[in-house]
C-alpha cells in the first residue's frame, strides 16, 4: 500500500495536483492523506500580541479547514466514482510548512509528496513555487510537482536529464524501471552541455550503468549543446512527445539551472511538464 501526501491550500493549483496523482496511481493501492498546512497568526489586543487560545483555533482554523476538507473529498468521490483500490484522510496541522511536511512524512511514512506548482509571471520569479523549492532542498522523500496547466495524458515518454557527473543508486533505477513498465514508456535521457566536449572516464562509466539498467526497456541517449541547459531542455521537449522528467536530488546543481532560476519568459515546460525529484534514501 503506498502512502501519497497531498499538500493542498484548496487552490485550482492543488486541485489539479490532486487530480494528477490520482490518475497517475490508478492501478496501485494507495493512502492519501490530504493535508492543509496554515500558520498561525498572532493577534494583537492593544499594543499586546497575544496567542490564540484552543477554542479559537478551533473555531477559526481547524473547523472552517476540516469543512474544506470534507468538500475536496466529496469533489473527488464525485469525480473518481470507480477509484476502489484509493483510502482517503484529511488532516490540519499549524505550523511552519516545511515543518508539517516533514513530520507526516515520517509519521504516515510517505512515499511521495505531490504538489502543485504555479507558473511563474513576470521575470523576476522562479519556476516552481517557494514551497516546492524547500520540499525538494528539505525532505528526503520523492516528489511529483504537477505545473497548473498539466492534464494527466497517456505517458509515452519520459526525460530524464543529467550530467552523468554522479551515479544512480539502484532504488532510484527501479523506481523509474516501474513507472516505465507501468505506463509502457520510452525514456530518453539527455545531457545537455554548454560547450561541445567528450565525456570523461567516471562520466562514461555512470552512463554504462544507466545504459545497461535499461537494456530490456525503450531507451535512447541524446546530447546536446546550449549555453543555457533550461534552453537546450526546452527544444529537447518541443522536438519530442515528452509527458514527464525525471530528475535526481542529489544532482541539484545541474537541476536547479533547469528549475530555479527566473527567465522564464521564453519556456513553457514548467507550466504543462510534471517532473519527479527522486531522493537516494539515507
Amino acid at each position: 500500500m503506498k502512502n501519497i501526501l497531498l499538500p493542498t491550500d484548496f487552490s485550482e493549483n492543488s486541485w489539479n495536483a490532486i487530480k494528477y496523482a490520482i490518475r497517475f496511481f490508478e492501478t496501485s493501492a494507495c493512502n492519501f492523506h490530504l493535508l492543509h498546512v496554515d500558520r498561525l497568526s498572532y493577534m494583537v489586543a492593544g499594543d499586546i500580541p497575544y496567542t490564540a487560545t484552543e477554542n479559537v483555533i478551533e473555531e477559526v482554523y481547524t473547523k472552517p479547514a476540516k469543512m474544506r476538507l470534507r468538500k475536496v473529498l466529496k469533489q473527488i468521490s464525485k469525480t473518481f466514482p470507480e477509484h476502489k483500490k484509493h483510502h482517503f484522510y484529511t488532516h490540519t496541522d499549524y505550523n511552519f510548512f516545511i515543518e508539517s511536511i516533514k513530520n507526516f512524512v515520517e509519521e504516515k511514512e510517505i512515499d511521495c509528496i505531490v504538489m502543485g506548482t504555479k507558473g511563474a509571471s513576470g521575470l523576476n520569479q522562479y519556476l516552481i513555487g517557494t514551497n516546492t523549492y524547500d520540499v525538494i532542498k528539505k525532505i528526503n522523500c520523492t516528489l511529483l510537482a504537477v505545473p497548473e496547466n498539466a492534464d494527466f495524458n497517456k505517458i509515452k515518454e519520459i526525460a530524464l536529464p543529467t550530467d552523468f557527473l554522479s551515479s544512480f543508486d539502484s532504488e532510484i533505477l527501479q523506481f523509474i524501471s516501474q513507472i516505465l513498465k507501468q505506463f509502457k514508456a520510452s525514456i530518453r535521457i539527455v545531457h545537455i552541455n554548454k560547450a561541445k566536449s567528450e565525456l570523461n572516464k567516471d562520466q562514461e562509466i555512470n552512463k554504462k550503468i544507466i545504459e545497461d539498467y535499461f537494456v530490456k526497456q525503450e531507451h535512447s541517449f541524446h546530447f546536446l549543446t546550449n549555453k543555457k541547459i533550461e534552453e537546450g531542455i526546452q527544444c529537447f521537449i518541443d522536438s519530442r512527445d515528452i509527458n514527464m522528467i525525471f530528475m535526481v536530488a542529489k544532482n541539484l546543481n545541474y537541476f536547479q539551472q533547469i528549475l530555479f532560476h527566473s527567465n522564464v519568459e521564453d519556456l513553457s515546460y514548467h507550466l504543462e511538464i510534471p517532473f519527479f525529484v527522486l531522493h537516494e534514501k539515507n
